[in-house]
């Protein structure tokens, strides 16, 4: 479906949404850009506001909830972004038409993964979070908390979807942090992205697909998963705005996996015009859209793009964990499935292994409840900033003229050196000499990609704190800048 352009005013629609908005001024001043966001989030899904209803300008909405008009701006912008809004220069703000209307009951109020036992030394690893970072003290309280609470029937078998409590938790925070729309009896809690992609994978098997597209270049990870759950894989092309949607069409697959808010490993955010090309594919082939929203949390430019699933909870299934945010070893996360596909997945889950350790989830649920989640990631949010800003320095300081691509968000970053510095081969077997591990951008793609003589990198930098870093670009400078390379 495309936006028609219907040029209702602000009237009657605006009129019955008008009460959601109302609580942002009263909202403590650094929630009330986040308040602002999510009421509008809300009224644009639930139908309070109707697509094609033209909102109030920035200037006046602030005047009457009594915000600054930045304060507008900034989530006109936002859900701009996501596909909620559109603009045309000169005609204001519009509700898109692409956003399918949600009346659920709400709650209240990736990519590489690093290879098993590694040790990240002065290497460059894509996707791996800072250990160190993990909050040993927190946990350890949340833990004797969750034990203390859990009663003697929580040590049973549980519930092959998780913990009622973690899933009402788990669908807070993502309503409230992501935009999901997250009904806890559509919540299932899972060991990682890897289980559910696999649970995913089955299901879909069972209801006769086939085949399963996935990006190009993108992780290796899913596409094992998909093909040992008996789904073909179809390679698809990228573009500068994301999934390349005719790419997509010619595939023949009616499933598509992707990750929409920072692509892997090419760093983009996929355009609200692409997030609605590829809804209304989904629709014209009764298809689904699997995203995976591996590091959502972190971005370092502006608020996070909202997961795609909140433009239609029926033809998106959204997977996320802990793994990037906390640590890979607790192999905790979870799967919000449409409507249709949620009795499969859950028999899926509990014949695999009848549910996730009970003492695990009341863990997880309590640490998320008290807030010490949300300031885990305050604190990872500034030492992520931090040590990209630094190792983009670092590049621009030992390595001249190399491009960093990609958006200002999650745990790595592209970096493309001038030709000066190939062979792309000689430049890798330089650097391991030297104790310095990479993965070229290439090594991602399903398909040889044209070499167009420069080196391309996938480069992590979650994991190294700032001076090592900077030693590290120091070593491999030394060892692969040869007095050729220098002038």
């Amino acid at each position: 479906m495309t936006d028609t352009g219907t040029t209702s005013d602000t009237g009657g629609g605006w009129t019955a949404a008008w009460e959601l908005l109302l609580p942002t001024a009263a909202a403590p001043p650094r929630r009330r850009g986040r308040v602002l966001q999510s009421a509008l989030r809300e009224a644009v899904r639930s139908g309070r506001i109707a697509a094609g209803t033209r909102l109030p300008s920035s200037r006046e909405l602030a005047a009457d909830l009594g915000v600054s008009r930045g304060l507008v701006t900034d989530a006109y912008e936002q859900l701009t972004a996501e596909g909620y809004l559109r603009t045309a220069r000169g005609a204001g703000t519009w509700v898109s038409a692409i956003v399918t209307t949600v009346r659920a009951s709400a709650p209240p109020g990736g990519q590489e993964r690093a290879t098993p036992g590694a040790d990240p030394g002065s290497g460059f690893l894509p996707g791996t979070p800072d250990l160190s970072l993990f909050p040993r003290a927190a946990w350890s309280a949340a833990h004797r908390r969750a034990l203390g609470r859990l009663p003697h029937s929580g040590l049973g078998y549980p519930d092959p979807r998780g913990l009622r409590e973690l899933r009402v938790a788990v669908a807070g925070l993502l309503s409230r942090r992501r935009g999901v729309v997250a009904d806890p009896e559509r919540v299932v809690i899972c060991s990682g992205v890897a289980q559910a992609m696999t649970m995913l994978g089955l299901t879909l098997g069972e209801l006769g697909h086939r085949a399963v597209a996935v990006e190009s270049p993108g992780s290796p990870e899913h596409t094992a998963l998909l093909t040992a759950a008996g789904m073909a894989v179809v390679p698809v092309p990228l573009d500068a705005e994301g999934l390349d949607p005719g790419a997509l069409t010619g595939s023949g697959a009616r499933a598509a996996q992707l990750t929409p808010s920072h692509q892997f490993p090419s760093g983009i955010a996929y355009s609200a015009r692409r997030r609605a090309e590829l809804l209304d594919w989904a629709r014209a082939v009764d298809g689904l859209l699997i995203e995976d929203d591996y590091d959502g949390d972190f971005r370092y430019d502006r608020a996070p793009v909202g997961a795609l699933q909140g433009l239609d909870p029926a033809r998106v299934a959204y997977a996320g964990s802990v793994s990037k945010s906390l640590a890979p070893g607790l192999r905790l996360g979870w799967l919000v499935v449409p409507d249709r596909l949620a009795a499969r997945v859950v028999e899926r889950k509990r014949t695999m292994d009848l549910g996730n350790p009970a003492l695990d989830q009341a863990l997880l649920a309590e640490f998320i409840t008290r807030a010490d989640y949300d300031r885990h990631l305050r604190r990872c949010q500034r030492a992520y900033r931090e040590r990209r800003d630094v190792l983009v320095a670092a590049l621009g300081e030992r390595f001249p003229g190399t491009e960093v691509s990609g958006i200002a968000a999650g745990l790595h970053i592209i970096a493309r050196l001038p030709r000066r510095y190939g062979p792309e081969r000689a430049f890798l077997g330089r650097a391991a000499r030297a104790g310095v591990g990479l993965r070229p951008l290439a090594a991602f793609a399903h398909e040889p990609a044209r070499d167009d003589g420069r080196v391309a990198l996938v480069m992590g930098y979650a994991h190294l704190p700032p001076a090592r870093i900077v030693r590290a670009v120091g070593l491999l400078a030394d060892a692969v800048v040869s007095p050729t390379s220098r002038a």
